[in-house]
């Protein structure tokens, strides 16, 4: 049994929970350090990028990851960037919506991809300033690390 996406409200209501005062080289290198640190307490074979503003500011590939990690993440990047939410957010839309991104939107699916495991960097009171990616588990996987992380790294 596969198991269920999240709704669309749940999705948008961790936007809106998930957004940094600021988001500096700093808070990056600690993302995505803290990303790192989960991937190998869970020996998870991905890699993870963070990028303000077309700036990469981490890249890793954890043992197990594979060079098709690095397109997945450019295409759930791309995405981000354009609709301005995490990539399962844009997925859902369209599932709730009674159809897909790729008939939805038309998009090169080699260039974008509505898979879960990118989010967009959110700085409260300016938005959307950059993203964060996982690949290399399920999607859903991919998503909630990110987002698990970045919950953690808000309350710390």
């Amino acid at each position: 049994m596969t198991e269920p996406f999240p709704p669309l409200a749940q999705l948008a209501a961790d936007e809106e929970e998930l957004q940094f005062s600021s988001f500096t080289n700093e808070d990056a290198w600690e993302l995505g350090s803290a990303l790192v640190a989960a991937a190998r307490r869970e020996a998870a074979p991905v890699a993870v990028e963070i990028a303000r503003n077309g700036h990469r500011l981490f890249s890793v590939a954890l043992t197990g990851a594979t060079p098709d990690n690095w397109s997945w993440i450019e295409r759930k990047s791309r995405v981000v960037h354009r609709f301005g939410h995490s990539s399962l957010y844009v997925r859902q839309a369209s599932v709730e919506r009674d159809t897909t991104f790729e008939a939805e939107f038309g998009l090169d699916p080699q260039r974008y991809a509505a898979h879960g495991g990118a989010f967009p960097l959110l700085v409260r009171g300016v938005g959307p300033v950059g993203v964060v990616a996982v690949s290399g588990l399920p999607q859903l996987d991919d998503h909630r690390m990110v987002t698990g992380v970045v919950r953690e790294q808000l309350r710390s």
